[in-house]
């Protein structure tokens, strides 16, 4: 790769980290003015109600983990869920050649590289679907996001992944799930 392009991947990359912080940033002020603002302030003007997933943005983990729980004891009953699974507990203890980066050339992997699947739906002893929960959307750019999401394709098993900066929101979940898992 010759400088120009490098120099051109590396100012694209840094004008988009800079884009999001700014618009996070801008977010945070916004957020901070609607919790400051005072008594007086609050009479004279209405507040904008807030989104209802607005409360589902600030859960922790386990609280998330509790949710897409319930989500798949009480819609996808047909399935047994397993929890945590490595990769390579499904793949293999393999290595494969993957292109993770449309800059970087094919490289081996190893299974073992990968986040674990946060929950594997399972159907008369076949895997039919996969679901990994990251904590932001960045996060699915990862080597070990893309790392699982390959070994998933090679496997032929659908992958679905949710955010927990993202709403999330019941009926979301269950349809998006649907679509995939099947």
């Amino acid at each position: 790769m010759d400088f120009k392009t490098f120099f051109k991947k590396v100012v694209g990359t840094l004008e988009n980290e800079v884009k999001t912080e700014v618009n996070r940033a801008k977010q945070e002020i916004k957020t901070g003015m609607n919790q400051t603002t005072g008594p007086t302030q609050q009479a004279s003007q209405p507040q904008p109600a807030q989104p209802a997933s607005a409360p589902e943005r600030e859960r922790t983990d386990a609280e998330w983990m509790t949710y897409f729980r319930e989500i798949l004891s009480q819609e996808f009953s047909q399935y047994a869920v397993r929890e945590n699974v490595p990769v390579q507990e499904l793949a293999g203890d393999i290595s494969a050649d993957f292109q993770l980066y449309p800059t970087r050339p094919q490289q081996a992997y190893k299974a073992e590289w990968g986040m674990p699947y946060t929950f594997v739906l399972y159907n008369a002893g076949t895997v039919r679907g996969v679901i990994v929960l990251g904590k932001y959307q960045k996060q699915s750019r990862m080597v070990k996001f893309l790392i699982s999401r390959m070994y998933a394709k090679k496997m032929g098993v659908p992958f679905i992944s949710f955010y927990m900066d993202a709403p999330n929101e019941r009926g979301y979940v269950v349809e998006r799930i649907r679509s995939y898992a099947r």
